[in-house]
């Protein structure tokens, strides 16, 4: 009989597979190529026409920049923001600034005159307005099949810049990595995902922003029905000791932010979660918060996120994922 973790991978390997298929004939979630430097690209807010190899490229989707860095592809212009060290050369400024995740600064955004302007989540909302100004994509990202859909929006950044086995390679070290965390969260037990904020803790479940850690990591979820929400479910100390998680999965959102408060670990450093099988275990994974609640994928920070998880767990080594 395939494990479980092996069928939770095929089930992953199988999709992207299908999502290539319908790539390559041409009819499938990218669109058909128009003509020899044009594609018409389908997004989260309908068609797009877009050159072939965009010169001068905008993007306020952190994601589609950890994935355009990772394939070498320059970009003109990105947020005014304090970037994760491994996109932190993108805070100089030899790059444009092109206003906040939330804002756009619309002047210098047409001064750039770009040939392509990405949006995701944050920014979604102006997207008409972006695509009066240029050609615009949206890429927000489906939590409900996060890692699959992050594997769709880099194919389609692969075939707008030529760069498609590229995209390729790199999804199959993802992948990799993903089977090797899928083996030992077989045998792992239950776990919790826990986001701490000013001193609260917010739990999520599986289809929250972080519920991929379920579906596609392959922990077995502690509790069945935490609320969806953007930023959680609100619990109590007494929540996590009744819950009693094998694994306590922890990010830190003032860190993320860059607001001053308690470390997350200190927040959780009690009697009632001491408790727990996860704290008297050890077995406690605080996440990098840059990538897993600013940057949010891409193909270099999931292939950073996933390894994280491995590092903790002793599947993955540290040299490996360097």
């Amino acid at each position: 009989m395939v494990g479980l973790h092996n069928l939770r991978f095929h089930k992953t390997a199988a999709a992207l597979l299908a999502l290539m298929a319908l790539l390559v004939s041409g009819l499938g979630l990218v669109g058909a190529q128009d003509s020899a430097d044009e594609i018409t690209v389908i997004h989260a807010q309908g068609e797009t026409v877009v050159s072939l190899n965009p010169e001068t490229v905008l993007t306020f989707d952190l994601a589609s920049l950890s994935t355009l860095h990772a394939l070498g592809v320059e970009v003109a212009g990105v947020p005014d923001f304090a970037f994760p060290e491994t996109l932190e050369q993108y805070a100089s400024d030899d790059y444009l600034k092109i206003g906040s995740l939330f804002e756009p600064d619309y002047e210098a955004i047409a001064a750039a005159d770009p040939d392509l302007i990405i949006v995701s989540a944050r920014t979604a909302a102006v997207y008409p307005e972006l695509a009066a100004i240029a050609p615009t994509i949206d890429l927000t990202i489906d939590n409900t099949d996060f890692l699959a859909s992050n594997f769709h929006n880099a194919e389609i950044l692969g075939e707008i810049f030529g760069l498609e086995e590229e995209v390729a390679a790199l999804q199959e070290e993802i992948l990799a990595s993903v089977e090797a965390v899928q083996e030992a969260t077989a045998e792992a037990g239950t776990a919790l995902i826990v986001m701490i904020s000013g001193g609260e803790v917010n739990a999520y479940g599986v289809g929250s922003r972080f519920g991929w850690i379920h579906d596609d990591l392959g922990f077995a979820p502690v509790i069945e029905d935490i609320e969806a929400a953007t930023h959680g479910e609100a619990i109590s100390f007494e929540f996590i000791l009744e819950a009693n998680p094998d694994w306590l999965i922890v990010l830190d959102r003032d860190v993320a932010v860059g607001e001053e408060g308690t470390a997350a670990l200190n927040v959780l450093d009690n009697e009632l979660v001491a408790q727990t099988t996860a704290w008297q275990n050890e077995q406690v994974i605080n996440l990098n918060p840059s990538n897993w609640y600013i940057v949010s994928g891409g193909l270099g920070a999931l292939q950073e996120m996933v390894d994280e998880v491995g590092i903790a767990m002793g599947v993955i080594e540290v040299e490996a994922a360097a």
